[in-house]
């Protein structure tokens, strides 16, 4: 599993979207950005931040650092904004921190090079991401390189699995559309990188980004009713899309 650390202190809020992330500070003396367990979106989005974030350290995609966040009652005690005690008081135990980056900045449409751009578009074309386009790039400049965050927009097979875990062989085959995407301008490219990262994406890694996942995180569904089983329907859903190319975008696409 991802590093547990505990939460400290909570600094501020980033009231950026809906789920109102925050920044605390650690034991481990880290500053992280927390994403919530009690926010809107739920645990899953935790579970997709998880596993393509681990995904794309793995496949040398710069992403920042993971950690459980371990937020005790204390913490929410003292919190004078009555929004944000909400959030912290039904978030207590394990939630998400992405390390902090001091200094970064949003990406400000300078192009980087096409074959590190490819490798972005690649991981989210495989893990069905709809969420880097211009209205919101999800990426960040730092130390001259461009860095990809906020990937709870993947995955998006697991949404529909409140009567049950679906067909991975119907996530294998949906395209995916690259219109939108901030970093269409190399889509031609992404077939030159398609045989490298395919073949470092096999059974043995797709377990081990999945097992960086907290059990806490892994709700029971039918079909999968305990987090072992939730977690091996996730690596057959991933392993059904490895094997398929229906997902691939296409130059002219763009």
């Amino acid at each position: 599993m991802i590093p547990t650390v505990a939460v400290s202190r909570y600094v501020t809020p980033l009231r950026e979207g809906g789920s109102l992330p925050g920044i605390v500070e650690a034991e481990d003396l880290g500053t992280y950005v927390c994403k919530f367990r009690g926010a809107g979106q739920g645990e899953r989005v935790l579970v997709a931040e998880v596993v393509v974030g681990e995904l794309a350290r793995r496949l040398d995609i710069p992403t920042p650092r993971l950690v459980a966040l371990d937020l005790d009652r204390e913490i929410a005690r003292y919190e004078a904004d009555e929004e944000v005690q909400d959030l912290l008081t039904a978030s207590l135990g394990l939630n998400l921190g992405v390390d902090f980056l001091p200094g970064a900045f949003g990406y400000d449409g300078e192009r980087p090079p096409a074959a590190e751009a490819a490798r972005i578009l690649w991981l989210d074309a495989f893990t069905a991401n709809v969420d880097r386009s211009w209205r919101n790039p999800n990426l960040l400049c730092w130390h001259g390189r461009i860095w990809a965050i906020d990937h709870g927009a993947c995955l998006y097979f697991h949404h529909g699995w409140g009567g049950g875990v679906g067909d991975p062989e119907r996530f294998a085959a949906q395209p995916w559309s690259v219109e939108d995407h901030v970093l269409g301008f190399a889509v031609g490219a992404v077939s030159a990188v398609d045989d490298e990262l395919r073949a470092r994406v096999d059974d043995a890694l797709i377990d081990e980004v999945v097992a960086e996942v907290p059990d806490a995180w892994l709700t029971p569904v039918p079909g999968a009713e305990d987090a072992a089983a939730v977690r091996s329907a996730y690596a057959s859903f991933l392993r059904a899309r490895l094997g398929s190319r229906q997902w691939l975008p296409q130059r002219g696409a763009a």
